[in-house]
């Protein structure tokens, strides 16, 4: 059991994307399944898979490449961790790259991107940064 899952699976991606591969599996949970819809929804990943191994629930993250097999996902980074909680309001949610890049928040309305909490007027925990 790791103290930091959501980082552990940041790792995962980053290991999985220098080792060129075409998919990784996280150890699932509901905030992991978010976080992997929202890199869907953004367009980081190709796409991803619940699948149920025995008791233990996996996500299956099938990783996205240029046509020139260069990684989509540049750098993903925890930015708020177990020891040292990020916390920011909506008027001082980063922007990550100018604009480029994505955050990805935990908010009282669900786990969104920088972008989107700015638009409904809510922070919340920062959870990532990606480009």
């Amino acid at each position: 059991m790791t103290s930091d899952p959501i980082a552990d699976m940041l790792t995962r991606l980053r290991n999985a994307i220098s080792a060129k591969h075409p998919k990784v599996d996280v150890p699932g949970s509901k905030l992991k399944v978010e976080i992997a819809r929202i890199l869907k929804d953004e367009g980081y990943i190709a796409n991803y898979k619940i699948a149920d191994e025995g008791a233990k629930r996996v996500i299956k993250i099938y990783l996205k490449y240029t046509p020139g097999n260069d990684p989509v996902i540049s750098y993903i980074q925890r930015v708020s961790k177990p020891g040292c909680r990020v916390y920011v309001g909506s008027k001082d949610i980063p922007k990550v790259l100018g604009g480029l890049g994505i955050n990805i928040l935990t908010t009282p309305k669900g786990v969104m991107t920088g972008k989107t909490a700015r638009k409904s007027g809510v922070g919340g925990e920062l959870l990532c940064h990606v480009y």
